[in-house]
């Protein structure tokens, strides 16, 4: 078991959460024998949330393509799925006539802070690993080995 400390206090507080909503969910379902409009969005949230993520965790496939196209294509990719969600729910049950422009509001600003806090992040990372390899680089050639 994975001991927790600064660097994974929160992913850990994070995914202990999800879990402990998600179980809730499931087992109000279980008792009350059926989806009420909060679990429906809460589920909505959770599903957005694991293909936003996994979109962003594909940059690695791309890398060699410029960052702007890249992540003006994962948006593109996620917010027709987001929209093609919102058409296939319609069928079953009537949404709001703003339904649409709510749930592109609601899944773009989100998922735009999300995109912003990834890339600068990643960046850093990177920069930083490029930091220490040079360090590296210096010693090694000042060693002649």
């Amino acid at each position: 078991m994975k001991i927790v400390n600064k660097q994974n206090f929160f992913p850990t507080v994070c995914v202990v959460f999800t879990l402990l909503v998600l179980g809730k969910i499931v087992f109000e379902y279980i008792i009350q024998g059926a989806w009420g409009n909060y679990q429906g969005n809460l589920l909505t949230m959770f599903v957005l949330s694991v293909a936003a993520v996994f979109v962003l965790s594909q940059y690695y496939r791309f890398q060699k393509y410029p960052l702007l196209a890249v992540i003006l294509v994962q948006y593109l990719v996620l917010i027709g799925g987001v929209l093609l969600f919102t058409w296939i729910s319609a069928r079953f049950e009537p949404i709001h006539e703003n339904g649409y422009r709510d749930m592109f509001i609601s899944f773009s600003v989100p998922y735009g802070i999300g995109v912003v806090v990834y890339y600068t992040v990643m960046f850093h990372e990177i920069r930083s690993v490029n930091r220490v390899l040079r360090e590296i680089k210096a010693d090694t050639a000042g060693k002649n080995i």
